[in-house]
């Protein structure tokens, strides 16, 4: 694979990244204001942190699926990569589960997916490439904290979090 084809692998693997992390964007638009109207337990961050974390996580992500890829394209590591793929689609799903729809239950059900979808992308690209498996690994305990904190806001928020 020549240099301009993995440059431009590796943007392509940047703008599914970016896609997702759009859509769940567009869902979050407001999610400031109501997380700061919501009961937190003490442990949960501030909102502001939330952007600069999933804006490193997103790199990342892209990073992983790109040595992946790079490695015999697509077709050499097609079922790591559509896990991958699936994942993000869960990934953004969320946003709009629990931020514009307010969804408590449903979005962590869908966390729950996601977590299990993030744990068997890292076992299939740990298959490709180790790197790119321990690049994903932030992603896994970042979501692992967010189930646990979209368990206790559901909990303790039953009247806006239905």
């Amino acid at each position: 694979m020549t240099g301009k084809q993995q440059f431009i692998g590796l943007v392509a693997w940047l703008a599914a990244t970016g896609v997702a992390a759009f859509a769940g964007g567009m869902a979050s638009r407001r999610a400031g204001d109501f997380y700061a109207q919501l009961v937190r337990p003490e442990w949960a961050p501030p909102g502001d942190i939330f952007g600069p974390v999933w804006t490193v996580l997103y790199v990342l992500m892209a990073v992983a699926a790109w040595l992946v890829w790079r490695i015999g394209g697509f077709g050499h590591a097609r079922s790591a990569l559509t896990l991958f793929l699936v994942q993000l689609v869960v990934n953004a799903l969320w946003s709009w589960l629990f931020f514009a729809w307010q969804m408590g239950a449903a979005a962590l059900a869908d966390i729950a997916l996601m977590w299990v979808l993030v744990v068997a992308t890292i076992a299939a690209f740990w298959r490709h490439s180790r790197l790119a498996a321990a690049l994903l690994l932030p992603y896994l305990a970042w979501i692992s904290f967010a189930a646990m904190l979209n368990l206790r806001l559901w909990q303790t928020n039953p009247g806006v979090l239905g």
